[in-house]
């Protein structure tokens, strides 16, 4: 089955995308080729490859999680713009109650 003209203009349409004759003639063989090459991909897949998300394997590329000593207290709320209780101030959302 290959798109139209008038295919692709209610695809465009749809997209709400304004199309021009010129742009309909031409975009109609570009979209009905990658519908063919979308067509291929799914007549490959056979029933003795199992899926997967990726070609390569993947493995946790992360560090280790290590306790380290971390700034003190003081020292981060002294750049804040306003603290209160050893903590951040932030304005209240949402409305909710105190």
């Amino acid at each position: 089955m290959s798109l139209t003209r008038e295919d692709v203009a209610r695809l465009g349409a749809l997209a709400r995308i304004e199309l021009t004759d010129e742009e309909l003639t031409r975009l109609a063989p570009q979209l009905d080729v990658i519908l063919e090459a979308v067509a291929q991909v799914s007549t490959v897949a056979t029933d003795d490859i199992p899926p997967t998300s990726h070609a390569l394997p993947l493995t946790n590329v992360f560090r280790d999680d290590e306790v380290q000593p971390s700034l003190p207290v003081a020292d981060v709320l002294a750049g804040a713009p306003a603290a209160e209780d050893g903590r951040f101030r932030v304005p209240r959302i949402l409305g909710e109650e105190a």
